[in-house]
């Protein structure tokens, strides 16, 4: 028992301080580039391992309260998965990209047009927010983003990324199956062990996350030497992108309660590219895959910069 201690000890401390081991990271990725390129077979596995870990997070009971008064979460899945995917395409559309830009106005669309990040509930715990409010959101906007996906891209793109049914079904075994997988480990381990076991899990969680961001960087620090401006042009850009839809966000639903507001927020500001890539084969021009990487700047480093505030709002709440 003292030698299971030791690796529960290791995790808890990584867990405690999980948003500065994630922002960190996105630099082991770009300095280190043979370890970027070791990581990228482990993507897909990492995303799945931060949703069955998101669900073993939470409390069964907390994500059956939001999902049997399902008001909240129902508002915002219209939000995050209909209205801010219609104004950010007509944003792009405003602003020329198409034009000046076609392979980054393709990965912005797909970036509009994609649910939430996987590991959205992971971040919200780091950041002391709503977790199984972020969990159930989630769920609701991943189920109907076949759908949604496929409508935006065909108005803004011309074209539907996959069939809506077969990107369907991958999505549905990939939460169904995370969430029998974390209801096993539930059963199994026991309700009081898991609780006691919060901050290990999330240390779990930021490893997983670590290896995915990682392997993200792949190939970022070339482009940076070859065409700098470039790069802090699209770094800027994504994070314009993603505070913007955060603070936007966060005032529709003030209403909410200032923290559930910005978890929700987190969630509008945190889209899952990796999954809308995957539904067109990873068959993307170059800037798109330079885009996606710098998109996981404001992923990683918000939730370690914004933390302050979400503490903050979160003591407002409890008051």
């Amino acid at each position: 028992m003292h030698l299971l201690r030791v690796p529960a000890a290791a995790l808890s401390q990584v867990g405690r301080h999980g948003t500065l081991v994630v922002a960190a990271s996105l630099f082991v990725g770009l300095f280190v580039p043979g370890l970027a390129a070791a990581c990228k077979p482990v993507l897909g596995p990492a995303i799945v391992a931060m949703l069955v870990l998101a669900f073993l997070r939470v409390d069964p009971a907390e994500l059956l309260h939001h999902m049997t008064r399902p008001g909240l979460v129902a508002a915002a899945t219209v939000w995050l998965v209909l209205v801010m995917p219609a104004a950010l395409g007509l944003l792009f559309v405003l602003l020329g990209v198409q034009q000046s830009m076609p392979g980054l106005y393709f990965m912005l669309v797909l970036q509009a047009a994609a649910p939430g990040l996987m590991s959205s509930p992971a971040l919200a715990a780091l950041m002391g927010l709503d977790v199984a409010l972020t969990l159930a959101s989630l769920i609701l906007c991943t189920a109907i983003t076949p759908l949604t996906a496929s409508l935006f891209t065909q108005v803004f793109l011309g074209t539907s990324l996959a069939s809506p049914l077969a990107f369907g079904l991958r999505l549905f075994l990939i939460i169904a199956g995370s969430a029998a997988a974390a209801a096993i480990i539930r059963r199994v381990a026991g309700r009081a062990f898991i609780e006691a076991q919060r901050l290990a899990i999330d240390g779990l969680s930021v490893i997983a996350m670590f290896l995915f961001a990682v392997a993200a960087m792949d190939g970022v620090a070339d482009h940076f030497l070859s065409r700098p401006l470039l790069v802090i042009g699209l770094t800027l850009a994504a994070f314009a992108l993603a505070l913007g839809q955060i603070a936007v966000t966060a005032l529709v639903f003030a209403r909410a309660g200032r923290s559930r507001a910005f978890a929700i927020g987190l969630i509008a500001g945190s889209r899952n590219i990796g999954l809308m890539l995957a539904a067109t084969g990873f068959l993307v021009p170059d800037i798109a895959w330079l885009y996606f990487a710098l998109a996981q700047f404001p992923i990683y480093l918000l939730p370690h910069l914004l933390k302050p505030l979400a503490r903050r709002l979160g003591r407002g709440t409890a008051g």
